[in-house]
């Protein structure tokens, strides 16, 4: 019989595939600064809310949206930035950042009419598969969205319905190089340029003017470095047409918030491998960081990049679409314990489709309870109150203990939360705007609450 030889035992796979410890101190930091306003967060029962809702921090947005734009404007003068309405869809997280100087990324028809309800004044209009009707809404207001193009079909359908209403429009065009299969259905190949370029000078109500690529989750430039160097080459080759016409250049968004991203230890690669290996991971007072670097690294390498690849070629804008970035700490969640089962068995009165997905299961963030604030952790599974078993707050609590009737906050659930929650047997938490307050990082924040050596009880 033929023997299979086991390449990497289990303990060498911890060894080799171990993700960075989330800090403790660090995180310790980032409890305190939110048990330090727990009285802000707690206002709204006493102004007669209920619990589950979400809660605006205006002044968070605000600030983040300064510090995105300062940050890049030091290094890139000709600016615009856009904020991507998909991730936080909610009226007024737009409305704050197009006060703040702001235009918005949309990707549907309803995204397009919110923003034209808000008198939006920059808009763009991005995404595959966009529809007659939708393409019909963005030529009816064509003086302030720019439409970002998906394909030869669409620049087609475009031509056509933005000739039966006699107006000139300008364009843009998506570009992609990932290598992933399912990102083919994001724009075009970027060796199809020179073709699109033709196929657009012969629409005679089309003014194709700019490009755009994405990517996503980036803990690092890398990726866009890779594409503004290989978009440097490709614009050697084109007809000086072409970019005598370039009015920008859109370089996405997907900047990962600079804590990184937050992990559970079962979402973690050692935590995959385990469960080939037999092994349940199941550490609840121990978490996982994929570091991300700081805001004015990307600008300075960015900035970098564009000098040496594009600006000697084009003299053109570079445009940014932030999402997550931006809104990620600028909501928080309220719910309540409404059972405590056992010692180490909560169920709370909000189901995660008030978040939309399964997020914690992957992804962690403390709970905090707020009605008996301490800094140190404890295990605990907190469920919500819907008929899944898959509908999970976390593993672990911070608090001195937790009781029913205590009031939980889950931090920074501004970005792909409120957008995906779902009407799934409970009422999705309505939104409330938190009174206003100068915006502080929580690095450096003294807490005022007990503080106790980190462990479980």
């Amino acid at each position: 019989m033929p023997t299979t030889e086991t390449t990497l035992s289990w303990p060498k796979a911890t060894e080799e595939f171990a993700e960075p410890i989330l800090p403790h101190a660090e995180l310790q930091d980032f409890c305190a600064f939110h048990f330090d306003r727990r009285k802000l967060y707690l206002q709204p029962f006493k102004d007669g809310h209920t619990s589950p809702l979400y809660l605006f921090d205006q002044a968070i947005l605000r600030e983040r949206a300064q510090r995105f734009q300062a940050t890049f404007k030091a290094v890139l003068p000709a600016l615009s930035t856009y904020y991507a309405v998909k991730s936080n869809n909610h009226p007024e997280v737009a409305r704050t950042l197009i006060e703040e100087g702001l235009g918005l990324d949309v990707s549907s028809g309803i995204e397009l009419t919110l923003a034209l309800d808000l008198d939006c004044k920059e808009i763009i209009f991005s995404g595959p598969g966009k529809t007659d009707q939708e393409l019909a809404l963005a030529v009816a207001h064509a003086e302030r969205t720019t439409i970002l193009l998906d394909s030869f079909g669409e620049l087609e359908r475009l031509e056509k319905i933005a000739g039966a209403e006699k107006k000139e429009l300008r364009v843009g065009v998506r570009l992609t190089t990932e290598g992933n299969p399912l990102w083919r259905k994001f724009g075009i190949a970027l060796n199809r340029l020179p073709e699109f370029w033709e196929k657009a000078q012969a629409c005679k109500h089309i003014n194709l003017q700019g490009l755009q690529y994405h990517s996503s989750w980036n803990l690092t430039p890398d990726r866009q470095l890779g594409f503004i160097a290989t978009l440097g080459e490709l614009l050697a080759k084109m007809p000086a047409t072409f970019l005598e016409n370039l009015y920008f250049i859109d370089l996405g968004g997907g900047f990962w918030p600079e804590p990184g991203e937050w992990l559970q230890a079962q979402a973690t690669r050692v935590g995959t491998i385990g469960k080939a290996f037999g092994h349940e991971i199941k550490d609840p007072l121990k978490h996982y960081r994929l570091p991300a670097l700081p805001l004015a690294n990307f600008a300075q390498k960015l900035g970098q990049a564009l000098t040496r690849h594009i600006f000697p070629k084009c003299c053109c804008r570079v445009c940014f679409e932030p999402g997550r970035w931006l809104c990620h700490d600028a909501m928080h969640l309220l719910i309540t314990v409404v059972d405590k089962k056992a010692d180490d068995l909560a169920i709370t009165d909000a189901g995660t489709n008030t978040i939309g997905w399964e997020r914690f299961e992957s992804d962690y963030f403390p709970v905090l309870n707020l009605s008996r604030p301490e800094l140190t952790e404890h295990s605990c599974d907190i469920l919500g109150s819907l008929c899944t078993p898959h509908d999970i707050w976390g593993y672990s609590y911070w608090g001195e203990t937790l009781q029913e009737g205590d009031t939980l906050m889950i931090p920074s659930q501004g970005a792909y939360t409120y957008s995906l929650r779902q009407n799934f047997i409970k009422a999705p938490a309505p939104v409330v705007v938190l009174a206003k307050q100068p915006a502080t990082s929580s690095a450096h924040k003294t807490c005022t609450v007990n503080t106790q050596p980190n462990q479980g009880r």
